[in-house]
């Protein structure tokens, strides 16, 4: 049997919208991707599917390579609003060193990563809209993280050994 899927109405956007959002927040987001796929193949430069694609997207990483991280950074890329793609993609890597960091890879190992991360957070505090301060939310996240992090990485930094391994680029 052949299956094909189907398009939703212009009207149901705004709907469909709310429904990715909340499946987001209950941890479901297979079908909030779904549910953003829709709504693209209606209105491709919407920005708030966009935004919610790679949220969902960046939901499923588990710090292997097989993690969506290029399909999640490319969604980003497409955000208009120059300071949301400098955010997002700072949340992208946030995001990904914690995935990687939580299946063991060395701190150490991942701080290229955060480095990024912090220097996206930096560049979108310089534009950031009155009154929004995420960018330093998220900075400030990072920087604790980092700090929390600075023991394990000075006991590991003498048993890096041949046989260990780069974080997933």
């Amino acid at each position: 049997m052949d299956y094909n899927l189907k398009k939703i109405s212009q009207g149901a956007i705004g709907e469909a919208t709310s429904k990715a959002e909340h499946y987001r927040y209950l941890n479901e987001p297979e079908e909030s991707e779904s549910i953003c796929r829709d709504i693209l193949e209606v209105e491709p430069e919407n920005q708030n599917a966009l935004r919610l694609l790679g949220l969902s997207i960046m939901d499923q990483f588990i710090g292997v390579a097989s993690d969506r991280y290029p399909e999640a950074e490319d969604t980003f890329k497409n955000l208009t609003d120059r300071y949301e793609r400098l955010y997002y993609t700072g949340l992208l890597y946030e995001k990904r060193g914690r995935a990687q960091l939580r299946t063991g890879h060395p701190p150490r190992a991942l701080l290229p990563l955060f480095e990024k991360a912090l220097k996206c957070f930096e560049e979108a505090e310089k534009i950031k809209p009155a009154g929004n301060d995420n960018a330093v939310l998220r900075w400030n996240t990072c920087v604790r993280l980092l700090q929390s992090q600075t023991e394990r990485w000075e006991q590991q930094s003498t048993s890096f050994g041949a046989t260990d391994t780069p974080p997933f680029n």
